[in-house]
């Protein structure tokens, strides 16, 4: 067994909710030992660069999850052709949804209809789409933007395990994407059916939306909210959510899509950047 193996088999024991529900509780902690100490921690462990943050000054940051969460200036992030990078990070994995499948890493697949939520209506129009899996790592800006125009239709909550997300993990744990704890959330869009899905993680305290806030659901129960009635619209590159603490997003997206040749698996992208150019 390597370390990769280990690592990813030590997090089976771990009860993953309550960790995170700590962690989480120190991380909105105002007691200034605390917020101080974590934010300057981590901001030199993880060489943050703070000259692109709308307030540079850690000091000004209440809490450690307002200074993770933290707005950029305006005119750090242009937004260029077709569709967006919703989030900084590392692309992953991208491609096409083969019959229904999406790829995790080598060797490793999963169901798009399990990741949807087991919701086979929804994942019927995006069987054959294009996906995209952007890892938001610790230094990185995590608020989540939209691809492109979108209506919200409906959101999800898929309740689930808590794995951490990053690369090591991914090439080790079957399916993690679809067993770990989910927002999915639907759009209807020019382009066709998309599907954002925000994928909770280790430690990572919750998961926010523009539209109902945290989503933090108790019990830990399947929930399905429909926006027919009311749905919310939200513009190419506008903020959907963010994460408390790192995690990933997964892209699905109809077959009219096709990715720019320049990408490769494994590379840096930041919100905003042209992923994909529509066709038709």
């Amino acid at each position: 067994m390597n370390r990769e193996q280990l690592f990813a088999w030590l997090q089976y024991p771990i009860p993953h909710h309550a960790l995170s529900r700590l962690i989480g509780r120190v991380a909105d902690s105002r007691q200034p030992w605390i917020r101080e100490t974590f934010i300057r921690r981590f901001a030199s462990h993880y060489n943050v660069d703070m000259s692109q943050a709308e307030q540079p000054d850690l000091e000004a940051y209440a809490s450690f999850n307002e200074f993770f969460t933290r707005p950029l200036k305006p005119e750090a992030r242009p937004l260029g052709d077709g569709l967006l990078s919703p989030a900084d990070g590392v692309l992953s994995q991208f491609g096409r949804i083969d019959h229904g499948t999406l790829i995790q890493a080598k060797g490793h697949a999963y169901s798009l209809t399990a990741l949807l939520g087991g919701d086979e209506a929804r994942a019927e129009p995006l069987r054959h789409g294009r996906f995209a899996t952007v890892y938001l790592s610790p230094r990185d800006y995590h608020r989540v933007h939209m691809p492109c125009t979108g209506t919200l239709r409906e959101t999800v909550y898929v309740p689930g395990r808590l794995f951490s997300v990053n690369q090591a993990t991914t090439r080790q744990v079957p399916a993690l994407f679809a067993r770990n704890e989910r927002l999915v959330c639907h759009f209807d869009t020019e382009h066709g059916p998309m599907a954002l899905v925000l994928i909770g993680a280790m430690i990572v305290a919750a998961i926010e939306t523009v539209w109902a806030g945290r989503v933090t659901p108790i019990p830990r129960e399947p929930r399905r909210t429909s926006f027919d009635a009311q749905p919310v619209m939200l513009e190419r590159g506008a903020e959907m959510g963010r994460f408390m603490l790192g995690s990933s997003v997964v892209m699905c997206l109809p077959e009219s899509i096709e990715f720019n040749e320049a990408l490769t698996p494994g590379q840096m992208v930041s919100m905003g950047q042209s992923l994909a150019i529509p066709h038709g």
